[in-house]
C-alpha cells in the first residue's frame, strides 16, 4: 500500500511538467512560421519601396515629357505660327472691293499699289489677298508720266520726270535692258515691277528705305516699283508669269474717281442701297 501511494505521488509530480512541455517539432514549426512572417513583411516593405520609386520615376518622366513638349512648342518654326492679320489702307480696300465685285480683273491675278502708303497688295484671280509688302516708288510725286520719258536714257530723265504714274495696267513679264526679265506695268513709259537692282548706288540705301517703319523715305526710283526679293520669287512671279495680271496704281495727287471712273458707279450703287 505504501509502495502504491509513493508511486502515485511520483506520478503527480511528473504530469504537470509533461503537460507544459512542447515537442521539439512544434517549436521549430513556430520558429519557421515567425521567420516566414518576418520575410513576408520584409518583402512587402521592399514591394512598397519599389512602387514608390516607380511612382516617382513615372512622375519624373511625365514632367520631363511636359517640359520637352513646351520646349518643342517654343521652338516651332515661324511658318507654323499664325500670321498676323494684314491691315489695308482705306483706299486699297475700296479698290479691292470694287475689283472683286465687278470682276474688273478679268479672272487674272492683280496687285494694288498705294503710293501714299508705299505698299503693294497681291491678290489671286479669285480675289484672295496673298500678302502686303513695302515698295519703293518714283522720287517725284505725281500721277502722270512725262511724254516720251520711256524713250529716254536714265541719265536724260530729270528729277520731276521720275514719277510712278497712276492707273489700271495689264502687266506682263518681258525683257528689259541687260536681258533682265521684269514685270512690265507700262512698257511705253518704262515702268516695271522688279527687285532692287544689284547695281543701284549704295548711297541711295534702297534696302534700308524699304525696311523703314514709315513710307516717307520710300521715294527713290526713276518710276519703277521695287519689291522685296523673296516676295517677288515666292508670290508675284508665280501669279503673273503665265498670263500676266492687272496692276492698279493708286494716285497720290488726283482724286481716286478721276483715275478709276468706275468707282463713281460703284459709289452710286452703295448710295442707292443705303437709301431708305
Amino acid at each position: 500500500m505504501i509502495a502504491v501511494l509513493r508511486a502515485l505521488a511520483g506520478l503527480s509530480l511528473i504530469l504537470p511538467v509533461a503537460a507544459t512541455a512542447q515537442p521539439p517539432e512544434t517549436a521549430a514549426a513556430r520558429a519557421t512560421g515567425a521567420g516566414k512572417a518576418s520575410s513576408t513583411k520584409a518583402n512587402s516593405a521592399k514591394t512598397s519601396a519599389a512602387k514608390a520609386t516607380a511612382s516617382k520615376s513615372g512622375a519624373k518622366k511625365a514632367g520631363t515629357k511636359k517640359k520637352a513638349a513646351a520646349k518643342n512648342s517654343a521652338k516651332a518654326p515661324a511658318e507654323d505660327r499664325p500670321a498676323p492679320p494684314i491691315v489695308q489702307t482705306a483706299e486699297t480696300g475700296r479698290v479691292a472691293r470694287w475689283v472683286a465685285a465687278e470682276g474688273d480683273n478679268q479672272k487674272l491675278p492683280y496687285a494694288i499699289i498705294d503710293k501714299n502708303d508705299a505698299s503693294l497688295s497681291l491678290y489671286t484671280a479669285g480675289g484672295k489677298l496673298l500678302d502686303k509688302v513695302p515698295v519703293l516708288i518714283g522720287i517725284a510725286p505725281g500721277d502722270d508720266a512725262t511724254a516720251g520719258v520711256g524713250s529716254k536714257k536714265l541719265s536724260q530723265i530729270g528729277p520731276a520726270e521720275k514719277t510712278t504714274p497712276a492707273g489700271r495696267y495689264l502687266a506682263k513679264f518681258g525683257l528689259a535692258f541687260g536681258r533682265e526679265r521684269v514685270l512690265w506695268v507700262d512698257y511705253a513709259t518704262s515702268v516695271a515691277i522688279h527687285t532692287i537692282p544689284a547695281d543701284s548706288s549704295k548711297k541711295e540705301r534702297r534696302r534700308e528705305r524699304m525696311l523703314s517703319d514709315t513710307p516717307d523715305d520710300n521715294r527713290i526710283t526713276f518710276g519703277c516699283i521695287n519689291v522685296p526679293r523673296a516676295f517677288y520669287a515666292r508670290l508675284l512671279r508665280p501669279q503673273f508669269q503665265k498670263k500676266g495680271g492687272y496692276v492698279y496704281v493708286l494716285p497720290d495727287s488726283k482724286p481716286m474717281e478721276e483715275v478709276f471712273p468706275r468707282l463713281r458707279v460703284d459709289a452710286l450703287k452703295d448710295t442707292r442701297i443705303a437709301a431708305p
